[in-house]
């Protein structure tokens, strides 16, 4: 995959000083922050979660979720977590970032896992992206424009601005997508923000469906979740998942859906 100017000008920006959860990684203008399983050895590369957080969140605050830490811990994997600009992300057709393309993002996204495979013990194989509200819109654009850095995606209570891209991009992924059945902030059906709208939860489940070839869905229970699960032949999965509720995060929910991409074969 050929790396672009931007992301080599952020890389070689990046000062080696050290960070981790409680400092941030420089990338040029952007930073991040990680934190390894405990009880890491120091030598054998694990899995990451790279985690996209909501609006006017930050990296330092989803290291201070220690219910979060301790669970992504748990499952052998390290937190990475990205830092948006003033804690928003450019998203295409987004409030104030309408005409944008995500290209931005995609290379930040890029410079970030390079700088922490070069840094850290991280399995490139084994990369899942995750967010929450902005976040998740954030992961539905890595998972149809730019995918192949990761094994697979987990979209809680957000989707893509005003409808989905007529297509997405190979490779195709394992989606686990997590939302309230009652969340009023970004509604199923969406709702207008300023000169733009939230799109329909249903329209990008519907896009990805036809992309991946996923099959009929299956309704699946699994504890407060009520799930409706799809495969493909390739063994990918594309879930939905509702649970009774608004705009909410529950760490659960999250340890739901990295069961699920386990499950499937992709960490």
């Amino acid at each position: 995959m050929r790396i672009s100017a931007l992301l080599l000008a952020l890389i070689s920006a990046s000062p080696a000083f050290a960070c981790g959860a409680d400092t941030d990684c420089v990338l040029g203008d952007r930073t991040y922050r990680i934190a390894m399983p405990d009880g890491h050895d120091g030598k054998t590369p694990v899995g990451a979660l790279v985690w996209s957080h909501g609006y006017r969140g930050t990296a330092a605050g989803a290291m201070r979720n220690g219910s979060l830490r301790r669970m992504v811990s748990d499952a052998g994997l390290a937190l990475i977590a990205a830092q948006g600009v003033d804690g928003s992300w450019d998203l295409p057709k987004g409030p104030g970032t309408f005409d944008s393309t995500g290209a931005a993002e995609f290379a930040y996204f890029d410079a970030m896992l390079a700088d922490a495979q070069a840094r850290f013990d991280i399995d490139p194989t084994r990369i899942i992206a995750a967010g929450f509200s902005a976040g998740g819109m954030m992961v539905w654009n890595l998972a149809c424009t730019h995918p192949d850095p990761f094994a697979g995606f987990i979209p809680m209570s957000g989707t893509f601005w005003m409808e989905p891209p007529e297509t997405c991009a190979q490779p195709v992924s394992s989606i686990v997508h997590i939302h309230g059945d009652a969340d009023r902030t970004v509604p199923l059906k969406g709702r207008a923000i300023g000169e733009t709208k939230q799109g329909k939860v249903s329209d990008a489940l519907a896009l990805y469906t036809d992309f991946g070839g996923f099959g009929p869905a299956r309704p699946v229970s699994a504890g407060d979740l009520a799930c409706e699960d799809r495969s493909n032949k390739a063994g990918d999965i594309l879930d939905f998942c509702l649970f009774s509720g608004g705009h909410s995060f529950r760490t659960e929910h999250l340890r739901y859906g990295i069961e699920q991409l386990k499950d499937a074969g992709q960490l």
